[in-house]
């Protein structure tokens, strides 16, 4: 019986070395979700499915035309697309894209026939390609891959008796690829958005239930456990695939699930205290828990996998709301004698409405135009029995304008493109499709990053042509060299470019273009001279359009998009707290496009939607501010709160009909006002064409004691809302170091 050798002595180590570091490296490419390792399993999915599919018509078939589309198609929409995502989520969208792709197949075959039709059709299709960025992450993900399929067969020669053969290369290189992303190295599973709110709403549950029990307020622990589930549900804190920012009526529910499980915690962290020597109000007592009831079974709903449990959950969640709705109504009634319980009664309100609000986006982000929604409620879920066609029209419409930055996008982009092809047909460049190809790829929203960009990008074009050039000498018309090279050569250009930049990405991918070439027809040097010099102008394209259209990208923008949402906001409040006959909720009608309501309430929405999609944009762009970076959600944030408590106000009966009451709110309400059209002045893009500011709210407004006012409930329910935007402004004004609001809690 031998003597097992220690896994920590030196001859365990170099017996099994070499075995568990390849064993582990498999481990962590199957398992691992660092940038590393995703990019190794893109690259082995991409290089399996462009070979076979090149190979099998090449030098199977001996079809050179579907072969280029093959290779082109999978190439495309693995590496030029950018869809987010697990692979089986890439699968999904890429057949939903085939379609797509063959129609622009068609279309590239089709304008081919004159310069002055393609250019147009560049035009046209790059536009709307690139607009549909509007749609979501997973629409703009694919738009560069399925631009790459409209350019590839949009240049000379003109041959639409090829127009099957390309087609067939393209179906089956999308389709190879999307079996390798479904079943080739699955990605492992990431948190989910609706699994992040389902947490949200249950630390909600325990929040309530902590604030319906002695002593009757929230433990240090569960307020940072409050704190911390409201920060998860930032969308930035998801994986881009997960973030619900699609059209679809369960996006949008599930974007308003987490808007409201956010507001809850908020409502609940901010609630006031009890004093000691205060018994709080049974009543209050009594919707606090049905408030923990409601938001527990919105978690369970939103936790359920499986379809039955979902259905089963989701009738659970439905009977939740008419309880937890029956309980505010009997609160809202009654009229507690203090003064200070009456305040108290009205923030429990408002608790109790970012609870029915979540309960009810919960069941319709689960169950979507089958889900119950109240009548009353049909303003705020406006998009609930909305089909999908009507729902993407809104998302676009709302879009369609100089200042949103996906219209700002879309034209840059397209008009690179139609410049690019200007030339290329004019100076019949050799493969001018390459420099259409650098300006899809190289051009960013901002000047500074394609400046950046391009830089390094002409560094690794060269010395990859230089490479490139070198292999070609030496190999000569060997077409066998360069099918043995070129899936090597895939597997890491398509492992490198990811993590090294586009530098390295360039160099790689101008010898991977060279060797497929080089198989397709007899080549040369010359081919890797002519790669360089299709980047050079594509890149100078693309520098010149970032300079001439909307250099700054999402920078400027999203300034004066916040500062007119805040000036949307203020007019909104002045106008909910103005006085009495304006009307409520069920005097309004529905359009069907979100803007139930009045104008101000109309432009609110409006300037939601411009600042939501210049914000998004504005992550991903390399900001470099002096200071400490501005709080932009917080103002995003402080929008919406205008948005729900506006509606509570006016669901309450408007403003109150005591004089001193409404004079009182009247003045609060044009206090917060100004303190909004201050914020707005502070965010705005210096230069831009305001209003006057005006003066600057300043110490504690016009707030005095309630002790003696013998108010009717709509006074505490426009208090408490005013007293929650009071607090939103202060956080606006932390966020601005240097530029400090004047405005005191």
């Amino acid at each position: 019986m031998g003597i097992p050798t220690d896994p920590g002595t030196e001859t365990g180590t170099a017996s099994a070395g070499p075995e568990s570091r390849t064993s582990r490296a498999l481990t962590q490419l199957r398992t691992e979700t660092g940038a590393a390792p995703a990019a190794a399993r893109r690259a082995v999915r991409v290089t399996l499915a462009a070979c076979v599919g090149f190979y099998t018509f090449l030098y199977v078939l001996d079809r050179p035309v579907p072969a280029t589309y093959a290779l082109f198609a999978a190439v495309s929409l693995a590496v030029l697309s950018r869809i987010p995502g697990t692979g089986r989520q890439r699968a999904a969208q890429m057949v939903r894209v085939l379609p797509v792709a063959c129609v622009l197949v068609t279309l590239g075959t089709l304008l081919a026939v004159r310069t002055w039709a393609a250019v147009a059709g560049m035009l046209v299709v790059g536009f709307c390609l690139a607009f549909t960025a509007a749609a979501g992450p997973r629409q703009a993900g694919a738009a560069p891959g399925l631009q790459l399929l409209f350019i590839l067969p949009c240049f000379p020669p003109y041959s639409p008796g090829d127009l099957g053969e390309r087609l067939v290369g393209a179906v089956v290189g999308i389709l190879l690829l999307t079996l390798a992303e479904a079943w080739v190295l699955p990605d492992p599973p990431v948190r989910s958005y609706r699994d992040r709110a389902a947490e949200a709403a249950e630390v909600a549950a325990r929040c309530a239930a902590a604030l319906a029990a002695p002593p009757y307020a929230l433990p240090r622990a569960a307020a940072e456990e409050a704190v911390a589930a409201g920060e998860a549900l930032r969308p930035s804190k998801s994986a881009e695939a997960e973030r619900p920012a699609g059209p679809g009526i369960k996006e949008r529910a599930l974007a308003h699930t987490g808007l409201a499980a956010r507001t809850l915690l908020a409502r609940l962290h901010a609630l006031p205290a009890v004093p000691a020597d205060v018994t709080p109000l049974p009543d209050s007592l009594g919707l606090l828990r049905a408030v923990e009831g409601a938001a527990r079974e919105s978690a369970r709903l939103l936790a359920a996998t499986r379809p039955t449990g979902s259905a089963r959950h989701g009738e659970e969640a439905a009977e939740a709301a008419p309880a937890l709705r029956r309980a505010r109504a009997e609160v809202a009634a009654a009229l507690p004698p203090e003064p200070a319980d009456r305040r108290r009664q009205a923030s429990v309100l408002e608790v109790a409405d970012a609870a029915l609000v979540l309960c009810e986006a919960a069941d319709i982000s689960v169950r979507g135009r089958r889900a119950a929604v109240q009548e009353r409620n049909s303003g705020r879920f406006w998009y609930a029995r909305l089909h999908a066609p009507r729902l993407w029209w809104h998302r676009l419409a709302a879009h369609a304008g100089p200042r949103s930055v996906h219209f700002q996008n879309a034209v840059r982009i397209a008009l690179a493109l139609a410049v690019a092809r200007t030339i290329a047909g004019l100076d019949t460049l050799p493969h001018g499709f390459w420099a259409m190809l650098a300006v899809l790829s190289l051009t960013r929203t901002t000047a500074v990053q394609t400046r950046h960009t391009v830089r390094s990008a002409l560094i690794g074009t060269c010395v990859g042509a230089v490479a490139a050039g070198g292999i070609l000498t030496l190999a000569g018309s060997a077409s066998t060299v360069y099918a043995f090279i070129l899936p090597p050569l895939m597997l890491v250009a398509f492992a490198t470019g990811p993590l090294h930049g586009v530098g390295w990405g360039q160099a790689m991918f101008t010898n991977v273009v060279a060797m497929a070439f080089a198989q397709l027809s007899p080549s040369t040097w010359r081919l890797a001279e002519y790669r360089f010099l299709d980047v050079l102008i594509g890149s100078a394209i693309g520098l010149a359009c970032g300079l001439l259209a909307w250099p700054r990208g999402a920078h400027d923008e999203l300034g004066r998009a916040v500062a007119r949402l805040l000036r949307a906001a203020a007019a909104e409040v002045a106008a909910t707290t103005r006085g009495p006959g304006r009307p409520g909720p069920t005097g309004t009608q529905d359009t069907g496009t979100g803007d139930a309501g009045d104008a101000e309430e109309a432009e609110v929405r409006r300037a939601l939607v411009l600042a939501e999609s210049a914000y998004a944009q504005y992550q991903g762009e390399a900001q470099r501010p002096a200071g400490p970076g501005t709080d932009w959600q917080s103002a995003l944030m402080a929008g919406h709160h205008v948005l729900w408590g506006s509606r509570r106000v006016r669901a309450a009966g408007g403003m109150p009909t005591a004089p001193v009451a409404e004079r009182r709110v009247g003045e609060y309400g044009a206090w917060v006002a100004q303190g909004f059209r201050t914020a707005a002045e502070r965010y705005d893009v210096p230069g831009h064409e305001t209003g006057p500011a005006g003066d600057s709210p300043a110490g504690a407004g016009p707030r005095t004691s309630d002790s003696s006012l013998d108010a009717p409930p709509p006074y505490y329910t426009a208090l408490a809302w005013l007293d929650y935007l009071t607090t939103d402004l202060v956080r606006m004004a932390a966020s601005h170091p240097a530029q400090r609001m004047a405005v005191t809690p």
